[in-house]
């Protein structure tokens, strides 16, 4: 193949990933209509990400009116906007559980997006901007653990940052240094300490935040362009607008998600699932806690590290991470059946891992 046929192939396959004729008010809103069948309510769990990310950036704009940076201040302050300041704890407890909600719509939203096969071409550049989204996400739950800078939260990010130093004994020659340069480098100096605070503070409030907007810019744009995907093998019962009859139904949804979100933060306190509030500040001299682990939405990762060898769970997410992004091109002429089998399969063990995974732990571990 010869320059000029390279150049004209690379043409003709952005132009169907990023028709200009759609670009308009008409296309985009008037005539844009979303399929009507059984499985019509996943196409509102993207939407329904997208509002508790609204939340996230809302209330954690709140948060920073009050929230010190500095491991000296980061615990009182937290414990300031709980117990002092008119209606902190509220904020706090809606930001800590749109945050968990986020997560998991995301994650839902990608299981269901797999099973009805929305990536099909012309709709790769939505998949793979969904996957990075996923990413971002859980960038933003990591960075924002440590935040409270208490006992549980440092020491739980200085196994994660150890974990990353780990991946060197694998690689070969001069590769074997690059995860503890990229650990340093993340940590900012030899021990978690303030540079770590304020790097996750920086990654958490500006850097993810604004890769997640330029991201997520880009994802709408191509579900924009494209419309929704149809979903199921056959024909959709039936068409409906998607302005004003789907945009209604969306914020419909959203009012729910919003009450709801509301109500559990408004009656149940978000640390009142663990075993003492806001736990304690981080004593640099202090023994790491018993029964140490990360948040739940990464338990589907935590208890097979915790039995298998470090490797085996390395190997397991180099090949997730890239069967995710090559997705569009790795299951193309797989129907939509034995995707929905593969749905079904992981969805069963982020929830066996999620709900069970303590219980699995001790009963091999004993």
């Amino acid at each position: 193949m010869n320059l000029p046929e390279i150049i004209k192939n690379s043409e003709a396959y952005v132009a169907e990933r990023f028709p200009v004729e759609k670009m308009s008010y008409s296309a985009m809103v008037v005539k844009k209509e979303v399929p009507v069948h059984r499985l019509s309510w996943a196409y509102y769990m993207g939407g329904l990400a997208l509002f508790f990310f609204g939340v996230q950036m809302v209330t954690g704009l709140l948060l920073l009116f009050y929230y010190q940076p500095t491991v000296s201040d980061a615990h009182a302050s937290v414990e300031f906007i709980t117990d002092h300041v008119p209606g902190g704890s509220l904020v706090r407890n809606m930001h800590a559980w749109a945050s968990s909600m986020m997560i998991a719509a995301v994650m839902v939203h990608l299981l269901t997006a797999f099973a009805m096969k929305a990536f099909a071409k012309p709709r790769e550049i939505t998949w793979v901007t969904g996957v990075v989204l996923l990413g971002i996400t859980f960038g933003l739950g990591f960075t924002g653990y440590l935040l409270p800078w208490h006992q549980v939260a440092v020491n739980a990010t200085k196994i994660g940052l150890q974990s990353v130093q780990e991946v060197g004994q694998y690689l070969p020659g001069a590769m074997a240094e690059w995860p503890r340069i990229v650990k340093e480098t993340i940590q900012g100096e030899a021990a978690v300490g303030q540079a770590t605070l304020s790097r996750f503070f920086a990654l958490h409030v500006i850097i993810l935040p604004l890769a997640m907007m330029a991201t997520l810019g880009l994802h709408l744009l191509s579900v924009q362009l494209h419309g929704m995907s149809r979903g199921i093998d056959g024909p959709p019962k039936r068409q409906e607008k998607f302005f004003p009859t789907f945009f209604i139904k969306d914020l419909t949804v959203w009012g729910f998600a919003f009450i709801i979100l509301f109500v559990i933060a408004l009656c149940v306190p978000f640390e009142s699932l663990y075993s003492y509030p806001l736990f304690e500040p981080f004593n640099p001299k202090g023994s790491t806690p018993d029964g140490i682990k990360p948040e739940w939405y990464f338990y589907f990762l935590y208890y097979p590290l915790e039995l298998l060898p470090f490797w085996v769970i390395l190997v397991g997410s180099t090949v997730l991470g890239a069967v995710l992004m090559g997705t569009p091109w790795i299951f193309q002429n797989t129907s939509r059946k034995t995707l929905q089998i593969l749905t079904v399969l992981a969805a069963l063990y982020l929830f066996v891992m999620t709900v069970f995974g303590e219980q699995i732990y001790h009963m091999f571990k004993g």
